[in-house]
């Protein structure tokens, strides 16, 4: 790799406030905030607002829609099927 045209990338935690939940990775954005970790070290923290641990897609409470009922709604409102085509 060529020195000093890739950005510095340094532990940082991320902070999902609607869960409660924490994450340490690797990144290169920058926090003026501080935490303590778990193994006793201080890192930056971010504070977001999803992550996995509260998304509704990896958590399994997403809602998923009702296809049937609306084919059936469709069919009420603009008849009973389309002609084939053919």
């Amino acid at each position: 790799m060529k020195s000093r045209i890739h950005p510095v990338s340094r532990p940082v935690v991320f902070r999902d406030r609607a869960a409660g939940a924490a994450f340490l990775i690797r990144t290169t954005a920058t926090a003026a905030e501080r935490v303590t970790w778990e193994d006793g070290r201080s890192y930056p923290v971010i504070d977001v607002e999803t992550s996995s641990a509260s998304h509704p897609f990896w958590t399994g409470s997403g809602r998923v829609p009702d296809t049937a009922g609306r084919v059936e709604r469709f069919r009420r409102r603009y008849g009973a099927e389309a002609p084939a085509a053919g």
